[in-house]
């Protein structure tokens, strides 16, 4: 992560209080922030700091005692981008509980909600399914920052951690990325501005199906399309839905992640053309059921090694998914803006904004 000037916050320390930057802490993708999705990441020695760098994701998750020896503070500087699957959530929680369990205080510098701190979707999480890409009992799009989260799982899960946030100076929770006027750096490999950003919570559910969401293109989370799709009709099914702020157009993509790596895909391309209206998880559970609707008997949902539909986990319980084989899904979002108000309710005391 760097600084409003571009100033790699490591280079900071580094600059600042050398001899006080004892060891570093990487999660998905690593310090350096190259890794793959879901590929585990080694403990190193970091080539440019000289500092030990340990990995938050690979054996362990949560710093250990001998991670933490000599460590007066913990301080956590990760970019969030509105959604529940991102799992800097889950490495904020698991640092946390490190504090509670070991006793070291532990520092967060806030950053921005990229995709604004008002609107909220989806349903908070069923602990039943509680995973790495959703750790914690947050909507889908869960309109909070991480320093408001970090706060809110103290709380709720880690109460005996000794946690401060620094807050954000002029951030309005109505502000999108573009509105900060602050450059936008990527925070992992395939988060590639704000638009995937926004699209993201509706998008990322593809990830719990045999459809490419792009990874490895110039577009991940903005292009989805297999070897099998027409993605002109796939379009027009989409558009004539006339979802608010949203046009899709046919476009064709090679992705070079799985399913289909190195295989032409057909598909659509999700243009935002106004976030304020915006509904992104229904947007990206619209899509799925058009694509549904056109190849049911292809379509699928794979289990994960626990045999759990990986698509369950993202979208923190089962409803979903058996809406969508059993008839549609409208009467999924039925309670959807209760459930929204009960927990912007719960949260307000954890708001810094």
């Amino acid at each position: 992560m760097t600084d409003s000037t571009l100033t790699a916050v490591i280079d900071r320390f580094l600059a600042e209080v050398p001899e006080q930057l004892v060891a570093l802490f990487g999660p998905e993708h690593g310090v350096q922030n190259g890794a793959r999705e879901g590929e585990p990441v080694q403990y190193k020695i970091d080539p440019h700091s000289r500092r030990p760098a340990y990995s938050l994701y690979g054996l362990h998750q949560m710093p250990t005692p001998e991670m933490l020896a000599g460590i007066d503070l913990l301080i956590i500087d990760l970019q969030d981008i509105g959604s529940r699957y991102y799992t800097n959530i889950s490495t904020a929680y698991y640092c946390l509980k490190s504090s509670a369990l070991y006793g070291v205080p532990f520092l967060l510098l806030d950053r921005p909600n990229p995709i604004n701190g008002v609107q909220r979707e989806g349903y908070p999480l069923d602990l039943r399914y509680q995973s790495f890409v959703g750790i914690a009992a947050l909507p889908t799009r869960h309109g909070l920052t991480l320093g408001e989260i970090a706060r809110w799982m103290t709380r709720l899960y880690w109460p005996k951690a000794s946690l401060e946030v620094i807050p954000l100076a002029g951030w309005r929770r109505e502000m999108f990325w573009q509105d900060t006027e602050i450059p936008f750096v990527s925070s992992s490999p395939n988060t590639t501005g704000p638009t995937m950003a926004l699209l993201y919570p509706g998008t990322c559910l593809f990830e719990g199906t045999n459809v490419s969401v792009g990874r490895g293109t110039i577009h991940p989370f903005e292009w989805l399309g297999t070897s099998w799709v027409d993605g002109h009709q796939w379009a027009d099914g989409i558009n004539q839905r006339s979802i608010s702020g949203l046009i899709a157009r046919p476009v064709y993509f090679v992705p070079a992640r799985p399913p289909y790596s190195g295989e032409l895909c057909q598909g659509v391309q999700l243009h935002v053309t106004d976030p304020t209206v915006f509904h992104s998880m229904r947007a990206g559970v619209a899509a799925l059921e058009i694509l549904y609707a056109l190849y049911p008997e292809i379509l699928a949902f794979p289990s994960s090694s626990d045999g759990v539909p990986f698509f369950d986990r993202l979208a923190g319980g089962f409803a979903l998914r058996e809406g969508m084989l059993n008839g549609g899904v409208e009467h999924y979002w039925g309670g959807e803006a209760e459930a929204v108000a009960a927990f912007a309710a719960s949260v307000k005391p954890d708001l810094l904004y």
